[in-house]
């Protein structure tokens, strides 16, 4: 009985198989034109290319579609919940369809297929914010490979020249691509190496005046300190000449690494691109209890209680002596005088009088 392997090591060695990054997966069907029936395959969306497996345990491919020669891709039936979506590609030599699980899942990878094919985002797709996000992030790191690929051409040799092959060309190409490799111009690889010296100190890199080209920077520790330097590597189809004094002329970009490192007794290291990595494992907080609803209170001004000061107030007088004989009009007199004490202004039939004169006619009643 056959050991059953690890998904991250049957990933690994598709990847090794393919050569190229893996962008999309999942579960779908395919038919061939003529074809009566689906079959159900693992599909793979690696660089510019659908890789089809007969299942997620299948190392090799069994079939695969380069999505860069594809003409168009229609949908079959409309966007709806209720429906599994069927996809027509067309390319110049055949037609495939594509049947998917689930309208939503259809949507994202007609949302891949046409990003990898066209180099651009569709417009007017049923997706997610970060959906589409993924997809520019596809979009980007499959230009810069393209770049790549096409800035690498592989020198011809005898057999070369007699493969019609593509993919033997094409998995030649990245075989010479050294690990130290890194799409960066020169003040980039330079600060690189300055700030990272402990993860390499040889950068391989495009040429900044000619894509075709390449340059090798490299930093070295003198008795006067730490030495930055930039060299030039030209491509033919010789092969990939290193621009010294006498110059020197390689067959692959591993060579032209490896011919710095032997010339410096191997001080210099191939760099790689630090990664950050946690150390520690934490746990979420739980989540606080909502805090009860506080309803402020209506705020109401003090009561301020004021009195007029000592120089406005009216000055006192001495209450007189109620007489003896407390005969209505004697009594309400002296009660009037009392209370007028205390008043500036009244009326006396209707019409204001002045203080003063009406003191005075109670007094006389009072002592008359």
């Amino acid at each position: 009985m056959s050991k059953t392997l690890p998904f991250r090591v049957i990933g690994k060695r598709r990847e090794t198989i393919t050569a190229l990054p893996l962008y999309y997966s999942g579960q779908m069907q395919k038919k061939c034109k003529g074809e009566k029936v689906f079959q159900m395959y693992h599909g793979e969306l690696r660089g510019s290319t659908m890789f089809f497996y007969t299942d997620e345990k299948q190392e090799t491919y069994c079939e695969r579609l380069e999505l860069h020669n594809l003409k168009s891709m229609e949908s079959i039936s409309s966007y709806s919940e209720s429906t599994a979506p069927i996809y027509t590609l067309r390319f110049s030599k055949q037609e495939v369809q594509l049947q998917m699980d689930n309208p939503d899942t259809g949507e994202l990878w007609r949302g891949f297929i046409l990003t990898v094919a066209k180099l651009e985002v569709p417009r007017q797709m049923q997706l997610l914010p970060g959906q589409v996000m993924r997809l520019e992030e596809m979009r980007t790191a499959e230009e810069q490979r393209r770049a790549l690929e096409s800035s690498c051409p592989t020198p011809t040799d005898a057999s070369a020249s007699h493969s019609n092959s593509s993919e033997s060309a094409y998995d030649a190409t990245l075989s010479i691509i050294p690990s130290c490799f890194l799409s960066v111009l020169r003040e980039e690889a330079e600060k690189l190496l300055e700030q990272n010296p402990e993860h390499g100190s040889i950068i391989l890199r495009p040429a900044t005046d000619n894509k075709q080209h390449f340059s090798i920077t490299t930093r070295q520790i003198f008795p006067s300190g730490p030495v930055i330097r930039n060299y030039k590597i030209t491509s033919s189809e010789s092969g990939y000449t290193i621009q010294l004094d006498n110059p020197v002329t390689v067959q692959t970009l591993n060579e032209v690494v490896d011919h710095f490192l032997e010339k410096t007794a191997y001080q210099l290291k191939p760099f790689t691109m630090p990664q950050a990595y946690d150390t520690r494992i934490k746990l979420p907080p739980p989540p606080l209890a909502p805090k009860p609803k506080v309803i402020p209170k209506a705020r109401v001004p003090p009561t301020i209680h004021t009195q007029p000061p000592p120089d406005t107030m009216p000055p006192t007088r001495p209450l007189p002596t109620l007489p003896a004989n407390k005969n209505n009009s004697v009594f309400g007199a002296w009660a009037a005088y009392r209370t007028l004490s205390f008043l500036t202004v009244y009326a006396w039939d209707g019409q204001q009088v002045d203080r003063e004169e009406m003191l005075n006619v109670i007094k006389k009643m009072l002592w008359a």
